[in-house]
C-alpha cells in the first residue's frame, strides 16, 4: 500500500533518526571528552551514565517507539508483533532510565550531594513515574487478549496523549538537566564565558529539540498513520488477485494501484472500528 506523502515522510524520518544518532554520539562525546568517562565506581564517571542513557533511552528509543506504527514498510506485520515491538522498545528505553537513576542517585549519595531539590529532578522523577504507569496501563490494555475492546476505545485517545505529554516532559527536563549541570560543572572557565564544552553541550540541546519536533511532526500527520488491518487486508487480497468488497468500493476497483484520496476516506470511515494503536 503506498503511503500518501511518501517522500515527505521519508524526509522526516530521515532527519529524525540522523538527528536522534548524533543526539546519542554528542552526550558520548560529551562524557568520554569533555567529562571523565563512563565506570560504577560512585564518581563523576558514573553519574555520566546518567545523560547518556537518559539521550538514548528516554529520549531516542522513546521516539522511536511512538513513531514505529507508521513505519509503512512494518505495515505487512501483525498489529500484535507491532504492539510487541512498539512495548519492547518503550520497555527497554524504561530498563535505560531506571540504570541512569541508580547512578545519579549513587554518585550523589557518595558525595554527599543533596537528591531531589532541582526542578530538574522533581519534573524528571514525575516523568519516569508517569512514563511507568503508562507502560503498565499500555501492556494491560493492548496486550492481554481479554481487555474489552471497548475499555481500549475508551483509554486509546488519554494513552496517546499521555504518551506525547511524558515525551515532551522528557525533553524539557534533559534541557534543564544539561543546563543544571553545566552551570554547576564549569568553574574555569564558567559557563556564561561560553567555553567549548558548554558551546558543544548546547548544540546537543539544540539537537535534542530536533529531534523531538521532528518525532512531534511524524506522530500527528494523519495522513501517516497505519491503515486499519480490515484496509490492509483488503489491499493483500487484491494483490493476489480476489477483489475485496467488504472493506469499501474504492479499494477492489483499482487492484494495482491504491488512490491516496480513497485510502484516506476508507481510513477516515475505519478510524472507529480499528483495532486502536498506540499513537500509530
Amino acid at each position: 500500500m503506498a503511503m500518501e506523502n511518501f517522500k515527505q515522510f521519508a524526509f522526516a524520518l530521515s532527519a529524525a533518526a540522523s538527528v536522534g544518532f548524533v543526539s546519542i554520539i554528542f552526550v558520548l562525546i560529551w562524557a568520554l571528552y569533555f567529562k571523565e568517562g563512563l565506570a560504577w565506581d560512585g564518581g563523576l564517571p558514573e553519574f555520566n551514565w546518567h545523560p547518556v542513557l537518559m539521550v538514548t533511552g528516554l529520549i531516542f528509543l522513546q521516539g522511536i517507539a511512538i513513531i514505529v506504527y507508521r513505519l509503512p514498510w512494518t505495515w505487512k506485520c501483525s498489529k500484535l508483533m507491532m504492539k510487541f515491538i512498539h512495548a519492547g522498545l518503550h520497555l527497554l528505553a524504561f530498563i535505560f532510565a531506571v540504570i541512569s537513576i541508580v547512578a545519579v542517585f549513587d554518585f550523589h549519595n557518595t558525595a554527599n550531594i543533596p537528591n531531589m531539590y532541582s526542578l530538574h529532578s522533581w519534573v524528571g522523577l514525575a516523568a519516569i513515574i508517569l512514563y511507568s504507569l503508562q507502560l503498565v496501563l499500555g501492556l494491560g490494555v493492548y496486550l492481554i487478549p481479554i481487555t474489552p475492546v471497548s475499555l481500549r476505545r475508551t483509554f486509546m485517545p488519554l494513552h496517546v496523549y499521555s504518551g506525547l505529554l511524558i515525551f515532551a516532559s522528557v525533553i524539557a527536563t534533559a534541557l534543564m538537566g544539561i543546563t543544571e549541570k553545566l552551570i554547576f560543572g564549569l568553574k574555569d572557565p564558567k559557563y556564561k564565558d561560553s567555553p567549548p564544552e558548554a558551546t558543544f553541550v548546547n548544540i546537543l540541546g539544540i539537537l535534542i529539540v530536533v529531534f523531538g519536533a521532528s518525532i512531534f511532526w511524524i506522530a500527528t500527520r494523519r495522513s501517516w498513520k497505519r491503515p486499519s488491518d480490515q484496509i490492509l487486508h483488503s489491499l493483500h487480497t487484491n494483490e493476489g488477485g480476489e477483489a475485496d468488497t467488504t472493506v469499501s468500493p474504492v479499494l477492489s476497483q483499482n487492484p494495482g494501484r491504491v488512490d491516496p484520496e480513497a485510502c484516506e476516506d476508507v481510513r477516515r470511515r475505519n478510524n472507529k472500528s480499528d483495532d486502536l494503536d498506540p499513537v500509530n
